[in-house]
């Protein structure tokens, strides 16, 4: 597990910010890290390549012929990248580990970075495989994706989701969830990559989905970094804080240095000044 861990730091999945630099993210708040799953692809530069061409197939390819084109780049790539080979083998243990595969029917996973793992877990596993879009459509895909269906009903099957990233569970309550529904079958069991723990499994247990991950964002990932040298004691500190109370840490880190926001909002990257904007308009932080 020391080696995953370390695998999230070599690749940025897990980026820490610097001391007293914390990010800015989309809805507006700030905090200590970002955390980018499919980075676990191998590299950046190779995630990103996954996702253009993902983006490039779901805008010219009939949906039936996209899980098996996405098959066909990842398992070139857990052939080749020692990085995502080592990931996804260590999922695959967890999940036999952990699962009793007789009773799962069917492997999911939803539109676009759940795809990084369930398509090739589903073949490792020699399970038919789910393509869920955004849109609620679903493709259903033989294990060795050389066949393809568009589906209506699975009648009661069971289905393995598999997630890149669950925080608070909006993408199975918005989508994946109402999409398997939708065909008649039911998630019985939840798998991400990486839990930010934000309560996103605890949503899912109390729909009778069980919510399992082979990595957590917690204190135990935060001291290996520390102890990796990737961050000094002061960044450890506010990681520690924030995991435990998010909105108290970072309006504490406000308070302390009002200069952040008011820098945010000149900043000539019109993200930050958009992001910082929001923060103030909506007063985010009670400030």
């Amino acid at each position: 597990m020391n080696d995953l861990m370390s695998l999230l730091f070599k690749t940025n999945a897990f980026k820490i910010c610097e001391e007293n630099k914390p990010f800015w993210y989309t809805s507006g708040k700030i905090g200590p890290y970002f955390v980018n799953t499919h980075f676990l692809y191998g590299s950046t530069e190779s995630a990103q390549q996954l996702l253009d061409f993902i983006d490039l197939q779901l805008e010219t390819v009939p949906k039936d012929l996209i899980p098996g084109n996405l098959f066909e780049k990842v398992l070139k790539q857990y052939e080749s990248n020692e990085i995502y080979k080592t990931v996804v083998n260590n999922l695959k243990d967890f999940i036999q580990a952990k699962i009793d595969l007789s009773v799962i029917d069917y492997i999911s996973g939803g539109e676009r970075r759940d795809w990084y793992f369930s398509i090739i877990i589903a073949y490792l596993l020699g399970k038919p495989h789910i393509t869920i879009y955004k849109d609620l459509s679903a493709v259903v895909n033989t294990c060795d994706f050389e066949e393809a269906t568009p589906v209506t009903n699975l009648s009661g099957k069971r289905v393995l989701h598999i997630a890149d990233l669950i925080t608070i569970a909006s993408s199975y309550l918005r989508s994946w969830i109402p999409a398997i529904k939708a065909l008649d079958a039911n998630i019985v069991t939840s798998i991400a990559v990486v839990d930010r723990m934000q309560g996103g499994d605890q949503v899912l247990n109390n729909l009778g989905i069980r919510s399992l991950s082979l990595l957590q964002i917690n204190e135990n990932l935060f001291q290996k970094a520390k102890e990796l040298g990737i961050i000094n004691d002061a960044q450890l500190e506010m990681l520690n804080d924030f995991a435990e109370n998010p909105d108290k840490c970072m309006r504490e880190f406000l308070i302390k240095h009002p200069e952040f926001l008011e820098n945010a909002l000149h900043s000539e990257d019109s993200k930050t000044a958009k992001r910082a904007k929001l923060c103030k308009d909506q007063n985010l932080y009670n400030l």
